[in-house]
């Protein structure tokens, strides 16, 4: 990124973790402006971050450090907010990650997984603008096959970035459907080919045994596909999203995560969790809908967006 697109994502970043950032920096306020930074008031402010989702660990990491910085003195709400920012960058470093495409794997086969309404196809579109940008060839594989709207929104990101889609009518098998695209695009050369998958309720098994059977019927084909298989998760689920994490590593060994919709919740802490309890590589985030509101993930500006202090 150059140093005006770097400038206009911080704004979109700080903007979209708005309500996670004044829900932690407001109550932060609060608790210190008019108290010494006492044990209760530690514990106070350990409580608010275990409340913004950060996670018992990262929680406990930032009540120790605030601790043993200044433990009877008094302390500004923007030097909580440094510490706070700090342990939260080295919780999320070892995750931030970004996608590397292998150019010696043709088709690099990614599939994207997620439950109804994290943002998967969405956020296919917006990763197929980025490769074409990037002057790679990109092929879409339509295989969330049981809903027809989610075929018709994948074509339309296939016309908006010039990607083919390959695709049937709503209701076909979805193994043989991603079957014939990563052949297709073998055939082809294309750089990368995207699959869409049906949104699977986690706690729902045999639909998980379906994204199985795809990422068998990929096999064939391509011992080592899928090269890389991202989990779409919704920042707005907060606590669900570890769970979800869990089930999805267990069913088709998840390489990375990308997370939407952090412009729609106070909830964004929940990436902190996420990376103390799994250290699964977090690729991209979201905060918003337009193509440009997906980003690589960045620890060092997510820290700061989230603490509420400048990057």
């Amino acid at each position: 990124m150059d140093d005006s697109a770097k400038k206009n994502w911080w704004q979109r970043l700080t903007g979209g973790l708005r309500r996670s950032s004044s829900a932690l920096g407001g109550a932060i306020s609060d608790l210190v402006s008019k108290r010494k930074l006492d044990a209760a008031t530690i514990a106070e402010i350990e409580d608010v971050l275990i409340r913004a989702d950060l996670g018992l660990d990262t929680a406990g990491r930032i009540a120790a450090a605030l601790g043993a910085s200044r433990h009877e003195a008094g302390i500004s709400p923007d030097e909580v907010k440094a510490v706070v920012a700090a342990e939260i960058e080295k919780a999320l470093t070892p995750v931030a990650q970004p996608l590397v495409v292998d150019a010696t794997k043709k088709p690099f086969v990614i599939l994207v997984a997620g439950v109804n309404g994290s943002g998967k196809t969405t956020t296919i579109g917006k990763l197929a603008a980025k490769f074409r940008v990037e002057g790679l060839s990109v092929m879409l594989a339509a295989g969330d096959t049981f809903r027809a709207a989610a075929i018709d929104q994948l074509k339309i990101w296939g016309e908006r970035t010039g990607a083919p889609v390959i695709a049937r009518e709503a209701g076909v098998d979805a193994a043989g459907l991603v079957f014939d695209a990563v052949r297709a695009a073998k055939e082809r050369s294309v750089d990368v080919l995207l699959v869409d998958t049906a949104g699977r309720l986690q706690n729902r098994s045999e639909l998980m045994q379906e994204l199985q059977k795809v990422v068998r019927v990929i096999k064939k084909i391509d011992p080592a596909a899928p090269h890389a298989v991202l989990l779409v998760l919704d920042a707005t689920v907060g606590q669900n999203a570890l769970s979800q994490v869990e089930i999805f590593r267990k069913a088709v060994g998840v390489t990375g995560l990308v997370m939407t919709k952090l412009d729609g919740t106070a909830r964004g802490g929940i990436l902190v969790a996420l990376a103390a309890k799994f250290q699964v590589p977090v690729h991209f985030v979201g905060v918003g809908e337009s193509v440009d509101d997906l980003a690589p993930f960045s620890a060092h500006d997510f820290a700061c967006a989230i603490a509420g202090i400048d990057s």
